[in-house]
């Protein structure tokens, strides 16, 4: 029971902490486990973390139905290493990152600028993605590559009916 009461406060106290910085949140927010968001964050309905830090100058848009794993990181800014000095200069490369609906990321992701994640994608733990992917994707990796697909029709049709977990 006491454990139920503080999973309950903890996860009260990280989701009003989003709230505050966060430039746009949806309904149903459920932060159960420290995370970082800069006010370039915009979250969609019915999403769910479990430890996640964004970075950097670039947008980042989350969609609805989103899952994810604890130590998540998303880097929307990068140095320039084309700039005037070696190994690089003081400008930055920014990147807007994009995770649409229905996305799941595993344990340990790291999401770098530019990057699309379509919808109904799942990211494996420990993966590095630095390229987009494809909806109903499933990568992994480092870099993450899709090995595999989900059932197209299944997940559509879960869609359809709005079985949203």
């Amino acid at each position: 029971m006491i454990g139920i009461i503080i999973k309950k406060i903890r996860t009260s106290f990280y989701t009003n902490m989003c709230k505050k910085t966060a430039k746009h949140y949806g309904n149903g927010l459920h932060i159960n486990h420290w995370s970082k968001f800069t006010s370039k964050t915009y979250i969609g309905d019915n999403c769910h973390f479990n430890g996640m830090k964004i970075t950097g100058n670039g947008n980042v848009v989350i969609g609805n139905n989103f899952h994810s794993g604890g130590g998540i990181l998303i880097l929307t800014s990068n140095h320039n290493y084309e700039g005037e000095a070696i190994p690089y200069d003081n400008t930055m490369v920014d990147g807007d990152v994009t995770i649409e609906d229905n996305v799941w990321l595993g344990q340990n992701v790291t999401i770098l600028q530019g990057v699309k994640i379509g919808e109904g994608a799942i990211i494996q733990a420990g993966s590095v993605v630095v390229s987009d992917i494809e909806p109903c994707g499933i990568a992994g990796g480092h870099p993450a590559k899709v090995f595999k697909k989900r059932n197209e029709e299944h997940y559509y049709q879960l869609k359809q009916e709005k079985k949203f977990f």
